[in-house]
């Protein structure tokens, strides 16, 4: 299973990762690569916490609610001002 994750560089150095799809998953680290392995570590230990139930609602959840797309605008009928 594949989550997206959000990496942010925080001010202060290292980076801080969220999983839009599992509420209160949420990792650090002090480089891009160490972030990226303890934000994996996280997503195990999240969905090993999870009793057979919630894991299915979480799944189905996570494939309900994540639509990717493209939009194509015509600036040709857009006015700026």
């Amino acid at each position: 299973m594949n989550y997206k994750v959000v990496f942010e560089e925080n001010e202060e150095g290292g980076y801080t990762v969220t999983v839009p799809q599992l509420p209160g998953c949420i990792s650090e680290g002090d480089s891009f690569e160490e972030a990226k392995k303890n934000i994996t570590e996280a997503i195990q230990e999240y969905l090993e916490s999870l009793e057979k139930d919630e894991l299915k609602d979480a799944i189905s959840a996570q494939s309900q609610s994540t639509f990717l797309g493209n939009v194509s605008i015509r600036f040709s009928s857009l006015k700026f001002h």
